[in-house]
């Protein structure tokens, strides 16, 4: 199936830049900047130097220049403007999605059936249980499960897919979801959800962000960020005794713009930021997280349980060989399997038919039962055929031949049994033709290994991630598989009791597990994992039990879904690294430049030999207000993605972001205090 994913919104578009600019001065109210501890030491510097540039514009004998304290003053409100600035853009990308699916919205009339008849009513008067009937052309009312029926149904406002899908009552194809449409024939609904608690609004309220609890990572660097920044409070404040003994005077604005430069205000302003952007990918991928929890969860995955069917190999079985036994040529059990298999319209039918016109070059004229009558394949008697000119052609299940071909008198040949084990060994599955009262030869049919698979496989295995492959297929088959497609275990003959002990016994060993599933026999399952993908094509149970939702229904997805958790970790981890790196880069920059004259022996440590004091102190703040909005497309972004192992994963951060965070501050302070030289300041 073809996935459409949604289209990147981007970072400069004016329709999310300005209501994001109006968005961060409002996001500078005390009770929403208490949720972010840095930036609200930041914003309260910033009120305390504000209220000092007033006092001292009316004295006559100020603390410190004018210009210093306006430039400190200015810089710090423009720290915390654009750290609100970056939550804002990440917040108004998702808006920007959701005013897309509001679109979807519309008053649709449903027809209810009330005491055996139809009944037109609003949609929105429909609650949980009621039934409708929905024909061509009609909009489904709301989300429901169908009870009586099938049809093909348009969901390309909700998947992106044109393509139409077939929705059907009884199986785990049954969910359909308010505000698509039907294409043909009719089906009877029974509503599952009540007005404002359908997909759809759950869907826009997920897109828009309007809640988004902290993950347990995030409230983790929360307290480190909250620890370093008491400690630095701590040292700046003791800094004022050691200053007046060290005949240096350190004023209240001095204090605040060096406590600023010295907390981990980058990650502490970006933080948000890279938490809604890592939602928001999601979404472009036609994924819906049910909470940031289940994204970061993603990215600590440690064991993936993987369908074989859809997932690892295309989905349907395709004839991929003819073994005809002694005495037959291959062309005869060529035409006797396309005969046979011509009236069945299974996947594994067609492939048979496409497979001998393909490989020996029969004809329509060949292949076709004029005057005879066709059997279409059932699930009762297991095998397909035609009778034409008194003779019975058959293709099916080992066992079903056998049985047809022994009740006509026929005798089984003795090598049938081993060129059955033989397909079956590798993976395959045999189907037996036979023409009359003898047995023609078998049909190997193949389970085809998506041809990138083992290359992910592999990727998956350089970050400790393990795969499994969960099949119900019998051991054997299932060793052949996986071992082709390369992953690391399999579970055969799987059943959701089995599927759940696999998945506690995972977590028992401190693995964090993700699946995908689409049945009410995977719900279970679905509710142990870590990270349960639910298909948007699955039953009502399903999705309910997952914490995620792929609206596709493409279960390869949950590989990218990993992916994504991964970047966002990876980016938070980077961030923070920089955040850290660049605090020590600016501790060893400003204390030399203020200390030196009083203390010459510490001139080594003056490294970057800044003009004065102030202008040491004014170019820090300068240069942590610019990184944030110089990082801030990184922050929506993220960084670029490597399949890399947790050891090389750190080493490749400290070196990059880590030797980068040192650096940084080095080259940006001086630039900045040689232009402020040159300024006069």
């Amino acid at each position: 199936m073809t996935v459409h994913p949604r289209k990147e919104i981007s970072l400069f578009n004016k329709a999310i830049l300005v209501p994001a600019a109006w968005a961060s001065l409002k996001k500078l109210s005390p009770h929403l900047v208490m949720k972010n501890p840095v930036m609200f030491v930041v914003e309260v510097g910033a009120v305390l130097t504000t209220i000092l540039w007033f006092r001292d514009f009316f004295s006559t004998s100020p603390a410190e220049p004018l210009w210093f304290t306006g430039q400190v003053c200015l810089w710090l409100w423009f720290t915390v403007v654009f750290a609100n600035f970056a939550e804002a853009v990440a917040e108004g990308r998702g808006k920007a999605q959701a005013a897309e699916l509001k679109k979807m919205r519309r008053e649709i009339m449903a027809r209810k059936m009330e005491d055996g008849k139809e009944v037109r009513v609003p949609a929105s008067q429909l609650r949980r249980g009621d039934v409708v009937v929905a024909e061509a052309g009609d909009y489904i009312p709301g989300d429901g499960d169908i009870i009586e029926g099938i049809a093909a149904v348009d969901e390309s406002a909700v998947t992106g897919e044109s393509a139409p899908v077939i929705r059907e009552a009884g199986g785990d194809r049954s969910a359909v979801t308010g505000g698509t449409k039907v294409l043909s024939d009719r089906i009877v609904i029974r509503i599952t959800a009540d007005p404002g608690d359908s997909f759809l609004d759950k869907m826009i309220a997920l897109v828009e962000g309007a809640v988004r609890h902290k993950t347990p990572n995030e409230i983790a660097l929360h307290i480190l960020l909250v620890g370093l920044t008491i400690i630095f409070l701590i040292s700046c404040v003791t800094l004022v005794p050691i200053a007046s003994y060290s005949q240096v005077t350190l004023s209240a604005t001095v204090i605040a713009a060096l406590l600023v430069c010295l907390i981990p205000t980058t990650i502490g302003g970006l933080l948000s930021a890279i938490g809604i952007a890592g939602m928001d990918r999601l979404i472009r991928k036609n994924v819906l997280a049910m909470s940031g929890r289940a994204v970061e969860a993603a990215g600590d995955v440690d064991t993936l349980l993987l369908d074989k069917t859809g997932t690892i190999t295309l989905g349907n079985r395709m004839a991929s060989e003819l073994i005809p036994v002694s005495g037959v040529k291959v062309k005869d059990l060529a035409r006797a399997a396309a005969l046979a298999s011509f009236a069945d319209e299974t996947p594994e039918g067609r492939s048979i038919v496409e497979f001998v016109k393909t490989r020996f070059g029969l004809t329509d004229d060949e292949i076709d039962c004029p005057g005879g009558r066709f059997i279409p394949f059932s699930a009762h008697t297991r095998m397909s055929g035609c009778d034409i000119d008194g003779l019975s052609v058959r293709k099916g299940a080992v066992d079903a031949i056998v049985g047809q071909v022994q009740s006509l008198g026929g005798d089984i040949p003795g090598e049938l049994a081993g060129l059955v084990d033989g397909i079956g060994d590798a993976g395959g599955t045999p189907l037996v033709a036979s023409q009359g009262n003898k047995i023609m030869g078998v049909i190997h049919l193949k389970d085809i290994v998506k041809q990138d698979i083992r290359e992910r496989f592999e990727r998956f295995r350089a970050m400790g991630i393990k795969t499994v492959m969960v099949t119900g297929d019998n051991a054997r088959t299932a060793a052949t598989i996986a071992r082709e497609a390369g992953v690391d275990d399999f579970l055969a003959e799987a059943t959701p009791e089995r599927k759940m002990r696999l998945i506690k016994e995972e977590q028992a060993k401190g693995k964090m597990v993700a699946m995908t599933g689409d049945g009410t026999n995977d719900a279970p399952a679905l509710a142990q994992a870590d990270v349960g993908m639910a298909m948007n094509t699955g039953t009502q149970a399903a999705k309910e039990a997952g914490n995620m939702i792929d609206l596709d229904s493409n279960p390869t997805k949950l590989l990218e879904v990993v992916e994504v958790g991964k970047q966002l970790l990876m980016t938070r981890g980077a961030l923070t690294t920089f955040s850290v790196a660049n605090d020590v880069a600016k501790y060893f920059a400003i204390l030399p430049a203020m200390f030196v004259v009083v203390y010459p022996e510490i001139a080594p440590l003056n490294l970057m030999g800044l003009a004065s004091p102030y202008s040491a102190i004014l170019s820090a703040v300068i240069f942590n207000a610019i990184i944030i909005v110089l990082l801030i497309p990184l922050a929506l972004k993220g960084v670029r993605y490597r399949p890399l192992g947790a050891a090389a994963l750190l080493r490749r951060l400290l070196l990059l972001y880590g030797l980068g965070g040192l650096i940084a501050p080095f080259v940006g302070i001086k630039l900045i205090d040689v232009m402020l030289a040159g300024l006069g300041f």
